[in-house]
């Protein structure tokens, strides 16, 4: 991974935990490589394709939500985030 400010190669140096809810309301904690850079001393986390930045829902089901094919009355999502989250990433559009 290069720094995106300078340019430099950047060097893993620890893992994060995070807790991920995923479809059916199940919780899993993932280790996430944290990166910097020697140069610039820029921090930065490899995320999962599946997983985007600053959210705690797989991004499927954050898709879901925003093409309203994931409501509060959809079976296979009892565990769904609450409306207040769902209207928030709906107007993000």
């Amino acid at each position: 991974m290069n720094c995106p400010y300078c340019e430099r190669t950047m060097r893993a140096y620890d893992k994060v935990d995070r807790i991920v809810i995923r479809k059916y309301g199940i919780r899993e904690k993932i280790k996430i490589v944290r990166f910097r850079c020697d140069c610039c001393a820029v921090t930065l986390r490899e995320l999962p394709d599946w997983l985007l930045p600053f959210k705690h829902y797989d991004k499927n089901i954050i898709d879901g939500v925003k093409e309203r094919l994931i409501t509060s009355a959809t079976l296979g999502f009892e565990d769904y985030p609450c409306e207040i989250t769902m209207e928030r990433w709906r107007s993000e559009l």
